[in-house]
């Protein structure tokens, strides 16, 4: 199995994502500043994976922190919290896991520092297997959402590498693959990262998934010509209405399929919505360098005087969504996730 993230020894084992699908390396961290830096720069990326490396880069904090009393222990985890949540601002399962170890911390403050430590390191782990868990429970409630024989598009890398393994909208594809109804995986690119050349593409070949990867802009051409029959990708973020905020060009795949007569899904764990957040005009939505955009990998392909305008998600109106899959099971609209 595909293992992003892994704890072993005293550090936290990344697989390096930027250097796929030329090789496969692993980076150790063995502090929270490099498992932030780690974030910033896409060595781990997909919003159940970052949510899942930020608990265990609190537990780095813990286990480097050299207080000697919970209130200087706790300023230290505070430290590396308001570092790691700075990293991505539009996936909420990053925040969603710093909360969790935050409350762990506080709720044990009469523990000895030790067992703290092993404590929070210990929920850490949890979250990962937990997400693990989610994520097949995920897989078997969408298959059910697959026709036999389906053709299914897909955008950016929602799989495996996306989470603590297995996936969300790739989870889906996997269990539907697994169930013998999968016929071809169009995969989009996804630019200007190429998530899915680079990711899904990678996963698709591991695990003898039928794909056909194409550019962008040749979605539209494939809904047209009837070879598509449902549109399913991951989510950083859900609001409370259903809105969904996920990679750039999601929303347009969704107009696309509506258009076309196509069920337009996402995969996502229960982790990802976010209930404070009334609707998706709340979503913030991160914005990155601009070098993404001028080149392809390390080809310039526009000129450094030129302005550029990156937002790396986008926001999927409620209403273009036919279901929301989590492990919980699937919901429609009107979407009420309590």
């Amino acid at each position: 199995m595909i293992a992003p993230v892994r704890w072993q020894g005293d550090r936290l084992h990344l697989l390096d994502q930027t250097r796929l699908p030329r090789e496969e390396v692993e980076r150790a961290c063995a502090t929270w500043e490099e498992v932030a830096a780690a974030i910033r720069t896409l060595v781990v990326r997909g919003a159940p994976a970052i949510g899942v490396a930020a608990a265990f880069g609190v537990a780095l904090a813990a286990r480097t922190s050299p207080a000697a009393t919970f209130d200087a222990f706790l300023a230290d985890l505070e430290t590396a919290i308001k570092g790691l949540a700075a990293t991505r601002p539009t996936a909420v399962n990053l925040f969603w896991a710093l909360d969790r170890v935050k409350r762990v911390a506080v709720g044990e403050r009469t523990a000895p520092l030790p067992a703290l430590r092993a404590r929070l390191l210990a929920e850490a782990q949890a979250i990962l297997e937990e997400d693990l868990a989610a994520n097949r429970a995920l897989g078997q409630h969408g298959a059910v959402l697959v026709p036999a024989g389906a053709r299914i598009l897909t955008h950016c890398n929602a799989g495996a590498l996306a989470t603590a393994g297995y996936g969300t909208a790739l989870g889906v594809v996997r269990a539907a693959h697994e169930q013998g109804k999968v016929a071809l995986v169009w995969v989009d690119e996804t630019r200007p990262v190429l998530q899915g050349s680079r990711l899904t593409a990678w996963e698709c070949v591991r695990d003898g998934i039928p794909h056909r990867l194409i550019a962008d802009v040749a979605a539209a051409a494939v809904m047209a010509r009837s070879q598509v029959d449902l549109v399913i990708t991951g989510a950083d973020r859900v609001a409370a209405n259903g809105d969904t905020a996920n990679k750039i060009g999601t929303y347009s795949l969704a107009v696309l399929a509506r258009y076309h007569g196509l069920p337009f899904y996402v995969a996502a764990p229960s982790s990802t919505i976010d209930p404070t957040i009334p609707s998706g005009a709340g979503i913030p939505i991160e914005e990155r360098d601009a070098a993404e955009v001028r080149r392809v990998g390390s080809q310039q392909t526009a000129p450094d005087e030129s302005p550029v305008f990156n937002p790396a998600f986008d926001v999927t109106p409620a209403a273009l969504i036919a279901a929301i899959i989590t492990e919980r099971g699937v919901y429609r609209p009107p979407y009420r996730f309590s």
